[in-house]
């Protein structure tokens, strides 16, 4: 568990790291998308090889695989929905200004994001007793645009520095603790069950990605996202395809 827990704090530490450039470097609007859009394409690759095929292959015809997609995929949906309804903007980069009422939502969008992306690694390490490199490239990626884009946006509200990398700092341990939660949780849980909960973190991390990491990667970077995207994915599948040929 405690392995579970340090990796965890591993991938989502760039939380904490884009924090610290987005106070330190003034990134354009074409930057931050460009970014979202190379980490959407590592979290594409994760969840279509290291989730969904996974959940499948472990399943052994059970359907609890597209239970568990289709579950995610409508508790992201309908969590960002109520995230939505408190006044905060879409998860995902949540855009590059804010005020202070819309500081909490906020964090409870990256928090919606971040826990399903946590949980995974643990469940790595419980499956195959060491961490996939491919997931944690990922989530580490993944996470950096949503810390620049809230750092700015929290800046605009005026809060302070310190106030704000303490922020990403718990933000960051609750979902290392989601890591060791992934390991412990479920290491007595049958496989079907493991399938399901593999499936559902990939149903909402894709519902993220298509609602929210790769529209405002788009929109910020124009068609340039796009060979990103394909770019972010190449680079994953070879890091999967380098473990494989190591086991």
């Amino acid at each position: 568990m405690l392995a579970a827990l340090l990796w965890g704090a591993l991938a989502t530490s760039s939380l904490l790291l884009g924090g610290l450039l987005a106070a330190s470097v003034r990134l354009s609007r074409r930057s931050l998308g460009l970014l979202m859009a190379f980490g959407a394409g590592t979290l594409i690759s994760a969840v279509s090889f290291e989730l969904v095929f996974e959940a499948v292959q472990r399943s052994r015809g059970s359907g609890f695989p597209a239970i568990g997609f289709c579950l995610g995929a409508l508790s992201f949906y309908f969590g960002d929905q109520w995230i939505a309804g408190l006044g905060a903007p879409t998860t995902g980069a949540r855009g590059v200004s804010g005020s202070a009422h819309l500081a909490i939502p906020m964090v409870l969008g990256i928090i919606l994001d971040g826990i399903p992306e946590s949980m995974v690694i643990g469940l790595g390490l419980l499956d195959h007793q060491v961490v996939s490199l491919a997931m944690l490239v990922a989530i580490f990626l993944s996470n950096l645009p949503e810390a620049v884009a809230g750092t700015i946006g929290m800046q605009a509200s005026g809060w302070s520095r310190r106030r704000i990398m303490l922020l990403w700092l718990v933000i960051a341990g609750v979902c290392a603790v989601a890591s060791a939660a992934g390991y412990s949780l479920f290491s007595t849980t049958t496989q079907a069950w493991l399938s399901l909960v593999q499936a559902f973190a990939g149903g909402a991390i894709l519902m993220m990605l298509s609602n929210s990491m790769i529209p405002e990667s788009y929109e910020h970077a124009g068609k340039l996202a796009g060979l990103l995207t394909v770019l972010g994915f190449m680079v994953s599948v070879s890091i999967i395809v380098f473990e494989a040929s190591q086991s």
